[in-house]
């Protein structure tokens, strides 16, 4: 009997029942009871990716259709095998494979031949498949034919199939190439092992005309924010059009609607021309299917870092919708997925080559930035200094902003991050640094006040670190606060948050509050070395200045004088002697000590560090009035290090045969470290106001070489 093929576009699969010789309307139940059901699943290879479209004429009696993720079809409604029938056969064009099963039991086999039969026995079905798109619409079919006893043929069915490639790509395998199809592409893992696209935010400022960074716009003005985002490429092959009632479709989630934005790339009659498609407001993009092998190159950029409320994973779909018919909403019957990770902002240690180092010009302090000049030198960096029409009147440049970076396979930059203290530098970061290939980011608190343990001194990074076997390549942050048992300040939530969600530098929050100021570099800080440790921590050290003193007097020196030269207020003659004999001090300095021991036995603990990585220099506090303690005379270890070059506070110690035992004591330590001490004299413009060098001073670093997505947090 001859076929008679009828155009219905419908998706994926058939199911042939046979049927009741009373009802024919009603479309029966799968597997009720004495029916032979012969079911389809049409399938699609994981690579590359075909949607496929079938068209059919059985009988009168409707289908429905399903697809499931995996694209392969369980759960179908079929129609009625003729009366009669005991067999089939099966026959299809080049471009099909088909596959013959039974329910519960191994795959029987392919149907290669349409002579061979195969008995219609209960869950027996086929599995359809295509290996290539399609060149026309229905170009490929399969028909199935039925037998009675004996062989005799009854009638045939058959559908009509659509192959259609489908595939949304992006730099899986984080080589820089946007890959076919990557397997991994819809998931995300660390490690070096590990899979999955990184987006940058777009925090930087590429054109001078507009007022916010690049993640705050929805324009494109250049190629060069291009550059910053990740490409994204669409990969279509099929016929010239989509069958009737069919359109691709490009989303995100509601959830990722601010953290994610989409560019598409247009050609009109005029150059090209890059049209914002999907991020914040625009949840969809309805995709012009061209025809052919046809590949649509989107970019997508990272509009936030990663915070609390926010773990870095954006996703992006596409999916090929289906109307059954006129006035009926879509459904989706195919989706492809890829997953990006939100590359975090990363800060840079004390060991890694400085880039450029910032001051302020203040009326105070010209001998100081002449001395810092001679510095920066050296070491072979570049001086930038922030004038009085910027930082007005603010010298404190450490403490308003944290230098950092953003990296992925395609590009890295610098981001400054901007304290939320905002003194007279408050502008700076916004005028000075934000620009093309250079980032900004801020966290501000809503109701917390601010406190002194909010500005950036409060914030440190060590050098890569192994504790009990787990690596830290990136290092860890470390975060002032207070004692764990007892109110007091603490870095503002939103600030500290942030710096967690990054998850590549596991902060250690340490106890700082003891201090007038409250800042961690006040009494830590790493240099670089060139043994196999690679670093030393160094700690402001009470018992080890106590110690130096004790020395000296019993040496003869317990007249020598400290404070020779300097420009304090107080002008009475202190010795050594003087010193030691003074028991309040000395308890105070009893009390600094412990404090500094807590830290000490943290850091050890959190650093993986033994007593041989560490550097005890010689330091003295005394209390205010609010029991908070201050340097005694200038504190060493606020210095400022620029690779093997270290512009130290000169601490004004007692002066012994022209020398200052306290500077002496320092080199020793450190020179056969490999490191060079300079000495840098501010007390005028700097220690007078409660500071020392490295807080009047910031320094840009280059990034680290490791890929922070090879680390497992």
């Amino acid at each position: 009997m001859a076929t008679k093929w009828i155009h219905f576009t419908k998706i994926m699969c058939s199911a042939l029942k046979k049927k009741k010789k009373k009802d024919n309307s009603s479309v029966p139940r799968q597997g009720g009871k004495g029916r032979k059901v012969l079911a389809v699943s049409v399938e699609t290879p994981a690579c590359p990716v075909l949607a496929v479209f079938w068209a059919v004429k059985l009988t009168a009696v409707k289908t429905r259709c399903f697809q499931s993720k995996s694209l392969k079809i369980q759960h179908v409604f079929g129609r009625a095998a003729p009366p009669g029938a005991v067999s089939f056969s099966v026959k299809h064009t080049e471009g099909v494979s088909v596959e013959v099963a039974c329910r519960g039991q191994a795959e029987v086999g392919s149907a290669p031949s349409s002579r061979m039969q195969w008995p219609l026995d209960e869950g027996t079905f086929l599995r359809i498949s295509m290996s290539r798109a399609s060149t026309e619409v229905n170009d490929n079919k399969v028909t199935v034919s039925f037998y009675a006893e004996g062989g005799q043929p009854i009638n045939q069915a058959g559908v009509f199939l659509t192959g259609i490639g489908i595939s949304l790509d992006v730099d899986a395998d984080r080589d820089g190439v946007v890959e076919k199809n990557n397997p991994n592409k819809a998931s995300w893992t660390w490690g070096p092992e590990g899979h999955g696209a990184i987006l940058l935010v777009s925090c930087d400022k590429e054109s001078p005309f507009t007022p916010a960074s690049d993640c705050d716009d929805e324009r494109v003005f250049s190629k060069e924010d291009l550059l910053d985002m990740s490409r994204m490429v669409l990969r279509t092959k099929g016929p010239q059009r989509l069958p009737r009632g069919y359109e691709i479709v490009l989303y995100i989630p509601v959830s990722d609607a601010d953290k994610v934005g989409v560019f598409h790339v247009q050609n009109p009659f005029f150059g090209q021309r890059y049209v914002h498609v999907l991020g914040r407001r625009k949840l969809y993009h309805t995709v012009q299917y061209t025809g052919g092998a046809a590949e649509l190159d989107f970019f997508v950029e990272g509009l936030c870092f990663p915070d609390d409320t926010f773990s870095g994973l954006v996703s992006i779909h596409v999916s090929l919708l289906e109307t059954l018919a006129e006035g009926i909403p879509h459904t989706p019957i195919f989706t492809d997925t890829v997953v990006f990770r939100v590359a975090p902002w990363i800060m840079t240690p004390n060991t890694l080559a400085p880039v450029n180092v910032f001051v302020c010009s203040m009326k105070d302090n010209y001998l100081f930035i002449k001395e810092i000049k001679s510095l920066v030198n050296k070491a072979g960096c570049e001086l930038k200094a922030c004038f009085g029409y910027i930082n007005r009147g603010d010298r404190w440049m450490q403490d308003e902003i944290e230098f950092g970076y953003t990296h992925a396979p395609h590009k890295s930059f610098p981001v400054v991050l901007d304290s939320p203290r905002d003194g007279g530098l408050e502008q700076f970061p916004i005028k000075e640094l934000l620009g093309p290939d250079f980032g900004y980011v801020t966290r501000d608190p809503l109701f917390e006040a601010i406190t002194s343990l909010d500005s950036f001194g409060n914030l440190e990074v060590s050098p890569p670190v192994t504790v009990a076997g787990k690596e830290y390549p990136l290092g860890r942050i470390l975060i002032g606060s207070s004692f764990p048992t007892a109110a007091g300040r603490r870095m503002t939530r939103v600030v500290r948050d942030f710096l967690y969600a990054q998850q590549v530098q596991a902060p250690v929050e340490l106890y700082s509050d003891w201090l007038s100021v409250g800042h961690v570099d006040e009494f830590v800080t790493f240099v670089p070395t060139s043994d196999a440790k690679r670093f030393r921590m160094l700690m402001a050290s009470p018992a080890a200045c106590y110690k130096l003193f004790r020395e000296k007097q019993k040496e003869g020196q317990g007249e020598a004088t400290m404070f020779k030269g300097y420009l304090g207020t107080d002008t009475k003659r202190v010795t050594i002697n003087k010193v030691l004999s003074n028991d309040n001090l000395v308890q105070q300095n009893q009390y600094v000590q412990r404090c500094i021991d807590w830290n000490r036995d943290v850091l050890k603990k959190e650093l993986g560090l033994t007593e041989e990585d560490i550097v005890d220099l010689p330091a003295l506090f005394k209390l205010d009035k609010q029991g908070k303690a201050v340097p005694y005379f200038p504190n060493m270890v606020t210095m400022i290090i620029l690779a093997k070059d270290l512009g130290i506070p000169k601490p004004f110690g007692p002066v012994m045969g022209g020398e200052c035992c306290l500077e002496r004591r320092t080199r020793s330590l450190l020179e056969p470290l490999g490191l060079r001490c300079c000495f840098l004299e501010e007390v005028a413009s700097y220690h007078g106001r409660l500071g020392e060098v490295r807080c009047g001073t910031n320094v840009q670093r280059q990034p680290f070489a490791f890929k922070w997505w090879h680390v497992t947090p």
